[in-house]
C-alpha cells in the first residue's frame, strides 16, 4: 500500500490467544487474518501470557501466515522479563535483551484491542492500570498506538477517566465498536474529539473466518445432532454467571435470577418445538474453574433430564473458528458470552442474548437486533425469559432483518482493517521508515 523498502513491523496487544476465552482468541485470529490478507509480508508480534519470543503460524484458507508470540504479563514478579514494569524499564534503557521491550521499540505501530471490552475500570483498577501501562509503553516507545474497535468505558473513577483520555487524545487512531461507545468517546474527549482519528466501526470478530473442525473433534453426539433432519437451536451459558450465581448477581447487579431464566427459557423452547438443543461452551477453563462454560453447560443439561434425548453439550473447541462453524449450523442461537453471539450474528443465524453488560446491546444494534437482548441487570426473571423466548418465536423476522443489516456490518469490518493498515503505514512513513 506504500512505496516499499521493507515490511511493516506491527505488534498486537490485548488479544492473547492463550486465555481459554474463545472471544479473546476470536479477536486475535480476526486481526491476524486481517493483517495477513492485506500485508502477507508483515512482521507481526502478538503479545500473550507465555514465556519469551516464539514462532507461530496461522492458516487462513490453507494459506500460512508466520508471526511471533511474545510474553507480556501484569505481574509483580519483576525478575521475570515478561513483567510489565520490567519491560517498562528495559524499554526506557533501549530494550536491553528484553524481547517485549525490543518488540515495542521496533514496532512501526502497536495495535491494541484490550480484550474488546476491558478498557474500563469496571473490572477493577489493577486490571485497568495494567492495560493503561501497556498503551503508554506503545505511545512512548513504538511508532504509534492504534486502538482497534473496542468498547471505551464506562469509567467510574476520575483516575480512570483521566488515564483513558490521555491515551485516546494521543492515539493515532481509535475506533469504537458501536454507536453507543462512539458517543461515550465524544463525551469523554469533549473539545479534543477528532472525527478523523476517533471513528466508529464494528467488532473485528465479525470478520472471523469460519472453519470446520476435524470430524473427530466434534464428538459423536454433536455430529449426530448437526447431521439430523431438524436443525438444532444453540445456547451458550456463561460459567461466570451460572457457576456462582450469588457472586455474579452482586458483581453485575442482576435483578433477574440468571440460572432460572436460562432454564425456563430452554424448557419453554423445548416444549414448543421438536428441535434438539446444542449447548455451546465459549470459555474453555480447567475443570472446576468458576468461569468454565463447560461446567455451566453440563449443569444445565443435567437439570433438563426430561429432554435428555434432545440435549447435547458440544465439546469445547480450542479454535474460535471451529466454534463459529458449530454455531453457524444452528437454526437460532442465544448466548451470554458476547463473542459467541457475534459468531451467530456474523454467520447470518438469528441470534439473541441474555447479557450481563451494556456492550452487548450496542453490538446487537449494529445488526438491527437490539430487541433480542435480554438484560438481567435491568429486567426481572420473567421479563428476561419473555424477551429470550419471543426472540425464538420471532426468529424468522430477526433473520430477515439480519440479512438486510449484515452486508453493511461485514463491509465495515473489512474497511476498518484497511484504515488500520493505512494508519500504520502513515505512522511508519512519518517516522522515516520506508515500508511495504
Amino acid at each position: 500500500m506504500t512505496n516499499s523498502r521493507r515490511p511493516l513491523k506491527l505488534a498486537l496487544l490485548g488479544a492473547a490467544p492463550d486465555t481459554g476465552n474463545l472471544g479473546v482468541s476470536a479477536l486475535s485470529f480476526s486481526v491476524i487474518a486481517g493483517v495477513a490478507r492485506r500485508l502477507p509480508d508483515a512482521q507481526l508480534t502478538v503479545f500473550d501470557h507465555g514465556i519469551g519470543m516464539r514462532e507461530a503460524t496461522l492458516f487462513t484458507n490453507s494459506t500460512p501466515f508466520a508471526y511471533h508470540r511474545c510474553g507480556l504479563r501484569n505481574s509483580k514478579r519483576l525478575y521475570m522479563p515478561e513483567a510489565l514494569r520490567t519491560v517498562q524499564v528495559a524499554s526506557a534503557l533501549g530494550g536491553l535483551s528484553n524481547p517485549a521491550a525490543r518488540t515495542f521499540l521496533e514496532a512501526d505501530a502497536v495495535l491494541d484491542i484490550t480484550g474488546g471490552d476491558s478498557f474500563t475500570d469496571l473490572y477493577g483498577m489493577r486490571r485497568f492500570r495494567g492495560g493503561l501501562l501497556e498503551k503508554r509503553l506503545a505511545l512512548g516507545h513504538s511508532g504509534g498506538l492504534i486502538l482497534l474497535p473496542q468498547t471505551f468505558g464506562p469509567y467510574k473513577s476520575p483516575e480512570a477517566q483521566r488515564g483513558a483520555k490521555s491515551v485516546l487524545t494521543r492515539a493515532s487512531l481509535a475506533i469504537a465498536r458501536d454507536a453507543e461507545g462512539h458517543e461515550r468517546l465524544k463525551q469523554l474527549l469533549g473539545g479534543e474529539f477528532d472525527p478523523v482519528r476517533h471513528t466508529q466501526g464494528v467488532d473485528v470478530a465479525f470478520a472471523l473466518p469460519i472453519e470446520a473442525p476435524p470430524p473427530g473433534d466434534l464428538g459423536d453426539e454433536t455430529a449426530r445432532v448437526l447431521a439430523g433432519p431438524v436443525k438444532p437451536f444453540g445456547f451458550n451459558i456463561s460459567g461466570l454467571c451460572l457457576n456462582n450465581p450469588a457472586a455474579a448477581a452482586e458483581r453485575f447487579g442482576f435483578r433477574a435470577d440468571y440460572p432460572v431464566a436460562v432454564l425456563e427459557t430452554l424448557r419453554t423452547i423445548l416444549r414448543e418445538s421438536d428441535a434438539p438443543l446444542l449447548l455451546v461452551p465459549h470459555v474453555v477453563a480447567p475443570p472446576g474453574h468458576e468461569e468454565s462454560d463447560i461446567v455451566a453447560c453440563e449443569a444445565i443439561a443435567s437439570r433438563l433430564a426430561e429432554f435428555r434425548d434432545r440435549v447435547v453439550v458440544a465439546p469445547a473447541m480450542s479454535d474460535p473458528r471451529h466454534a463459529k462453524w458449530i454455531i453457524s449450523r444452528c437454526a437460532w442461537f442465544c448466548g451470554t458470552r458476547m463473542h459467541a453471539t457475534i459468531a451467530g450474528l456474523s454467520s447470518g443465524v438469528p441470534t439473541a442474548s441474555i447479557a450481563y453488560s451494556l456492550k452487548t446491546r450496542g453490538v446487537f444494534a449494529t445488526c438491527d437486533s437490539s430487541d433480542a437482548v435480554a438484560d438481567p441487570r435491568t429486567s426481572d426473571t420473567p421479563e428476561v425469559i419473555e424477551v429470550a423466548v419471543n426472540a425464538w418465536r420471532s426468529r424468522d423476522q430477526h433473520a430477515a432483518r439480519l440479512r438486510n443489516a449484515l452486508p453493511g456490518v461485514l463491509a465495515r469490518a473489512e474497511s476498518q482493517m484497511d484504515e488500520v493498515v493505512e494508519a500504520a503505514a502513515r505512522i511508519a512513513s512519518a517516522r522515516g521508515r520506508k515500508t511495504a
